[in-house]
């Protein structure tokens, strides 16, 4: 990547030049997390980077309505360059240039990276893009942070590349094989996840200062489709807000990212540690650390799986979902509509779906989360599943109601946003030992975006509205074939409102 580096510049350079004022990343998992910690730890740089990992059709038209698609630069990113996600939000939005820009000019707006011989190099050249980058084929999408994946879009924020990858190789020499076990911090790190997880620790969680939080996400996803597989795993808790000592139980192992030395969790940290809570702290001194700690995890992330008896480079359960999701599409396009599982029960326009087809129907969808949740056990954690536009209001309601079900069961609680965490905890969640409870909340969006066939077409079988259901009805089957426990909760088209009266239903009784 040092010799690569000059050809990420010119890019850089080249858009400049043309007055380019923005990118959007078009990726999802390993080819999306990486850019988005540059974009939010380095803030506005030459080019300013946005993410789109989303193909719930509000966010993808939000998205487009907010574009100068003249000043606007695409980076299609997959490995595989068969991503289903990535190559429908890349077909949507080269159309949207085309008719706006005309044709002839359209490829220079989009730019990808992905394996050599990929569908995707193939249609970057069939379409004239401005740049293909072609990342090495032996790095896995999680572990490509310090790749074209991640230092491409990093350039267009203004990251010096030569002096975040010489703080990687300082990392890399720290746990080089001269270094012995007890000095390695790689070494050091992997080790504890590991044993931690053996003795029933395996929920890390993650206590990040606000400047560094958005490497949680990266981490999260690192973690757990690292080790989530052969019935066991490290769950990653990102988001949880941090409670007092007393409120968590004894599976949990905590990470505090550090930002400085007088930051705004030190004060809960430091009561954490006094309680006798394991904690791993590691400290950035700026942002360039991040190329060290990128390469650390990755590291510390192997040694963990070495220990636990997994391969910590595979991730055998992802196609299961897949499979499930491209046989809901296959149907759609042959029957023109999707096979939905009849509700257990529907309440002003709110569908809840059972995972026993002869449990008794709940009275009401919050009767049926209390149900839900009464069957979980100790050691176990919840996951919300919410295949929801991910804007600020429906975050806000997500966090409150994490917030709330880990108080009121005392369990960890994870959330992530679908499709996006099929591509990051799915893994885990299908692979681990099946102690998890998940909560999938699907709505109806009001209008759709039809997705064309090729692109510069103007025909579509499907549109991102029943390509996100798909996903959704998909993963929930993956998971029942897996033996674990799944609600699904259909907020229907007003969905914000819906979730707003799911979460206050948590809240605790008034004395």
């Amino acid at each position: 990547m040092e010799e690569e580096r000059h050809c990420i510049d010119a890019l850089l350079l080249d858009v400049r030049q043309e007055g380019y004022a923005q990118a959007v990343l078009l990726g999802m998992g390993g080819s999306s997390l990486a850019p988005e910690v540059f974009a939010h730890t380095f803030g506005g740089g030459p080019v300013r980077l946005r993410v789109l990992d989303s193909t719930h059709p509000t966010a993808v038209e939000s998205m487009a309505d907010s574009l100068d698609l003249a000043r606007t630069l695409f980076i299609v990113a997959t490995k595989s360059g068969t991503t289903a996600e990535t190559l429908s939000l890349f077909k949507y939005f080269y159309n949207l240039v085309q008719d706006e820009l005309g044709g002839a000019g359209a490829g220079a707006h989009f730019a990808a990276i992905t394996d050599a011989g990929s569908a995707l190099a193939s249609l970057g050249k069939a379409c004239n893009f401005r740049a293909v980058f072609l990342n090495d084929p032996d790095i896995g999408g999680r572990y490509s942070a310090l790749s074209h994946f991640g230092l491409a879009p990093a350039a267009l924020v203004g990251v010096n590349l030569r002096r975040l990858l010489r703080r990687a190789r300082e990392a890399m020499n720290d746990c080089g094989p001269h270094v012995t076990g007890s000095a390695n911090p790689g070494a050091q790190i992997g080790v504890v996840m590991a044993e931690m997880a053996k003795a029933g620790r395996d929920k890390l969680t993650v206590i990040a200062d606000r400047e560094v939080a958005s490497f949680a996400d990266w981490l999260e996803q690192l973690l757990a489709e690292s080790t989530g597989k052969a019935g066991t795993g490290i769950v990653p808790v990102v988001g949880e807000p941090i409670a007092a000592p007393d409120d968590y139980g004894e599976d949990r192992l905590f990470v505090h990212l550090q930002w400085s030395d007088a930051g705004a969790q030190d004060a809960p940290v430091q009561a954490l540690i006094d309680a006798g809570h394991p904690l791993i702290r590691v400290r950035f001194r700026d942002r360039y650390d991040l190329g060290g700690q990128f390469f650390l995890w990755e590291f510390a992330t192997a040694v963990a799986g070495a220990r636990l008896g997994i391969h910590p480079f595979d991730q055998p359960d992802v196609e299961s979902a897949k499979q499930q999701s491209r046989q809901m599409m296959t149907a759609y396009m042959e029957q023109g509509s999707l096979p939905e599982p009849s509700p257990s029960q529907e309440v002003d326009g709110v569908r809840v779906y059972l995972d026993a087809p002869d449990a008794s129907p709940p009275g009401t969808p919050s009767e049926a989360l209390t149900a839900f949740l009464q069957r979980a056990g100790a050691g176990d954690y919840i996951s919300i599943q919410a295949y929801l536009q991910p804007c600020a209001a429906v975050e806000g309601q997500l966090r409150l109601m994490q917030s709330r079900l880990r108080k009121q069961t005392g369990l960890a609680t994870t959330l992530g946003f679908g499709p996006r965490f099929l591509h990051s905890t799915g893994q885990l969640h299908k692979g681990d030992r099946g102690n998890g409870l998940f909560i999938q909340l699907t709505d109806g969006p009001a209008a759709d975006l039809d997705i064309p066939d090729e692109p510069g077409s103007s025909e579509s079988s499907l549109p991102f509205g029943v390509l996100i259901r798909s996903q959704s009805l998909g993963d929930r089957l993956a998971l029942l074939n897996a033996g674990r426990r799944v609600l699904r909760i259909d907020l229907g088209e007003d969905a914000q409102t819906q979730l707003e009266r799911l979460v206050e239903s948590l809240a605790p009784a008034q004395a």
